[in-house]
């Protein structure tokens, strides 16, 4: 059926289910183009969301009213907290998924969803009217659109290796694209090309899990999205296993059959999750490198063999699984491989994550060339909100850097670009305690709210919870201890005693004190629940370090308040060289902050630009 439509996305991947939800939620007649409609929502690579940095943006998009951290909950066999050890700024949750759970249950919400179409078409082509993209052309017919978002994950040109033998694919089973990125060459956009890998699937049956490592998740396990209240899936432990130095010698014997290093690959890998041949070869003195067995699902003996990501030949692959501990007799269900894909280098992107070249078309996920899920989704909402938020003729919704991971992660592609697969990290924040994952309702949900995608139900119990939060802080400085009453707690803690009565907020201050211990002293106190003693915890202990992070981030602010006007021209600014005055120009950036970060501009140049301004 021919039928014009507001928002049109094309990928049912993360980006684009984030996309087409937000579009949809916001009151916009929105459709979503996949060439598979079984395969939404597929988690590609590892069987698990969050992690490290990542479930700090699953965290915002959940406050922001996206829709992965929900289905996480759905579709979760594990679950479990990094890091505790460790300050709160780098706490992250990590999910095992069951990837036929994961796809049902955010089919689901898609099917669901009111003005949302779901189409089986492929994409061929952007329509272009006076600037302006005016909608798709698909293998099937036209559409009409007032804006366009792609988000085509590894699908643009997509080649997989397997060895020396490759074959055109977006996935395995799966047909690239092979018109779009036509389209969008055709278009004046730049291409670049990257790589990305997987490792083999083994057969549960044939490995012998008895001499691995065995680890299991946090008892309870901990939600991702705020708003579950339980999670109900059995839960799976995962197995640890090590490569050793036969395994090393196979690698090393079978690489002039490797992709890789024969030549036949030439997109940039990502750097921080490297191919097992890649790591063989670059860290020659390591005797072993760590292999995380991951269980598929609930419903098959699937096991992802997380660490030996490789695209060497399959019977290399076969002899270097069964070199390691526990898998000598191992099956091999699936291969591993490698894919090359096409991507435009972010720098061709605004903040808002509409494109320069086309006004009302936009990009986000691994065609931004980012990698991960959570990069993904972050990119789809945004990129979602912005295209409704254009259409209203309303502000555009971006992020600071001191506001969200998602403001770092989007400022980091348009700014200053990426020649290799983009991944979060915590040390890519610089207000890293500020943004933390256990607050991300409280930096964001009132944002969502605004938007439209946080209904009155759950701003409500966000409201309590804060209301809550904020009756205990007041409580705590009030509420004393004798000495008498606590002193023997103290000394079992190996803290020193107090001479005098001391309130509960100062004694909450010291490291080896936790709320749960004072309520040991307390009687006939109803405990409250966890997330709001973490946040009274967290608040009293960090509260001197939190406020010089916020006074840090309060000048940043005013730096990033000085706008630089649309239509700048840079090449009147004297004493500014060829060099930076051009990568000003590509990037054209918003404020001054932005200009500062662009890699190549000094700050003498800054300096002349804030002069320029000034005039």
């Amino acid at each position: 059926m021919n039928k014009d439509y507001e928002i049109i996305v094309t990928g049912a991947g993360h980006a684009g289910c984030e996309a087409a939800l937000a579009a949809a939620r916001m009151g916009f007649s929105t459709a979503i183009f996949t060439l598979n409609l079984d395969n939404i929502g597929q988690l590609s690579c590892n069987p698990a969301i969050g992690g490290l940095a990542k479930s700090h943006l699953v965290k915002e998009i959940d406050a922001l009213g996206g829709e992965m951290a929900k289905v996480t909950d759905k579709a979760g066999i594990q679950f479990k907290v990094l890091n505790k050890s460790k300050g709160p700024a780098v706490w992250a949750t990590r999910a095992q998924a069951d990837r036929a759970l994961y796809r049902k249950y955010m089919r689901e919400a898609l099917e669901k969803q009111k003005g949302l179409d779901i189409k089986q078409e492929s994409i061929e082509e952007i329509l272009i009217k006076d600037g302006r993209v005016s909608g798709i052309r698909s293998s099937a017919c036209s559409y009409k659109a007032g804006a366009v978002i792609i988000a085509t994950g590894t699908f643009l040109n997509g080649l997989i290796h397997i060895g020396l033998t490759n074959y055109p694919a977006g996935r395995v089973n799966e047909p690239p694209s092979l018109e779009l990125p036509k389209s969008l060459a055709a278009l004046g956009f730049k291409i670049g090309r990257l790589k990305t890998g997987t490792p083999p699937r083994i057969d549960a049956a044939s490995i012998d899990f008895s001499v691995m490592e065995i680890h299991a998740g946090d008892d309870p396990p901990p939600a991702m999205s705020l708003f579950t209240k339980e999670i109900t899936n059995p839960q799976l432990p995962c197995y640890m296993t090590y490569t050793n130095e036969e395994t090393h010698r196979i690698i090393n014997s079978s690489l002039k059959r490797s992709p890789l290093y024969s030549g036949v690959i030439t997109g940039i890998g990502p750097r921080y999750c490297p191919s097992i041949e890649d790591k063989v070869v670059r860290f020659k003195d390591k005797v072993r490198h760590q292999l995380m067995l991951e269980p598929e699902g609930l419903d098959t003996n699937e096991y992802y063999a997380n660490g030996i990501s490789t695209s060497l030949p399959e019977e290399s692959q076969v002899a270097l699984v069964n070199s390691i501990k526990g898998l000598e007799s191992a099956k091999i269900n699936k291969p591993g491989y490698a894919i090359e894909y096409d991507f435009v280098p972010p720098t061709q992107l605004k903040p808002t994550l509409e494109t320069k070249l086309i006004n009302g078309l936009y990009l986000a996920g691994q065609i931004n060339g980012t990698s991960g899920y959570e990069e993904a989704a972050a990119q789809g909402l945004m990129a979602g909100i912005n295209a409704v938020l254009q259409i209203k003729n309303k502000d555009p919704f971006i992020l600071g850097r001191q506001e969200a991971y998602i403001g770092v992660l989007v400022d980091d592609l348009v700014t200053r670009g990426t020649n290799e697969p983009y991944r979060m990290f915590t040390s890519r924040a610089e207000y890293r305690l500020l943004l933390r994952q256990d607050n991300a309702d409280i930096r964001l949900i009132e944002k969502g709210h605004r938007l439209g995608l946080i209904n009155k139900k759950q701003f409500a119990a966000f409201s309590n919870k804060i209301s809550r939060v904020e009756k205990e802080l007041k409580r705590i400085r009030t509420k004393r201890f004798k000495p008498d009453q606590i002193n023997p707690l103290l000394r079992q803690l190996g803290t020193s005693p107090i001479k005098e009565s001391a309130a509960i907020y100062q004694l909450l201050k010291r490291p080896e004190v936790k709320y749960h211990d004072l309520l040991r002293v307390e009687n006939n106190r109803n405990s409250l629940s966890e997330d709001i003693i973490s946040q009274v915890e967290i608040q009293t202990k960090y509260k001197g370090y939190i406020k010089r992070q916020a006074e840090l981030a309060e000048k940043f602010r005013n730096i990033e308040a000085k706008k630089i006007p649309e239509g700048f021209t840079y090449k009147n600014i004297n004493g500014l060289s060829t060099e930076i005055m051009e990568k000003l120009e590509e990037v054209r950036p918003l404020n001054l902050g932005q200009a500062g970060r662009i890699p190549g501009v000094t700050p003498a140049a800054i300096a002349l630009l804030m002069v320029a301004l000034r005039r």
